[in-house]
């Protein structure tokens, strides 16, 4: 192995130490507790050294949002791949959504309500968000309906799970019912 490989090697080492450490930290504290002078300590790396890899908080967000989205694609085909059927699919393909938000409340927040500085549903959106939309897409264009684009169906059926995280997380839908408006929005949205 060359000098030049190693070095870049552990360069790659560093930031995925970076983007875990910000991570776990988010998840235990919240994102307000993610300095770039408290990953520089927990790393154990000057904060120069960070700011060799991202700019700042910002950027750190985004490679959060990167890790996140291949995790919630992977899970979102390990439980639509498992179902039978278009209502089994969408059905696992929502629960898969909803069970990956709660788990990870940190992650998610980065995915989707924190600025990562990424672009989406434009030319230049990294791939991981693109196969993230595109896991989605795999179960929901079979139910879109007949003269409906499948990936605007997509994005409103994705807008309604998102909705569902976000008001029950903030208390404003009670936790409990959460299966009864899985059904609901299967029933009414996908009409299976």
């Amino acid at each position: 192995m060359s000098v030049q490989e190693r070095k870049e090697r552990e360069r790659a080492e560093r930031e995925r130490l970076i983007v875990a450490t910000a991570r776990e930290l988010a998840e235990q504290q919240g994102w307000e507790a993610v300095t770039t002078r408290r990953l520089a300590e927990r790393i154990e790396y000057s904060q120069p050294v960070l700011y060799s890899h991202f700019r700042g908080k910002r950027e750190i967000i985004g490679a959060v949002a990167l890790e996140g989205a291949a995790e919630m694609a992977a899970a979102v085909r390990a439980a639509t791949s498992a179902a039978a059927g278009p209502r089994g699919r969408v059905t696992a393909l929502a629960r898969a959504y909803l069970d990956f938000a709660e788990r990870n409340p940190a992650l998610y927040d980065a995915m989707f309500q924190l600025d990562g500085g990424l672009a989406f549903a434009q030319e230049d959106t990294p791939e991981p968000l693109k196969d993230a939309f595109a896991a989605l897409l795999e179960s929901l264009s079979e139910v879109a309906g007949d003269g409906v684009h499948p990936g605007l169906f997509t994005e409103l059926f994705w807008a309604a799970l998102h909705g569902i995280v976000t008001l029950t997380r903030a208390g404003r839908l009670p936790p409990e019912y959460v299966e009864q408006r899985v059904e609901l929005l299967v029933d009414r949205l996908a009409m299976l």
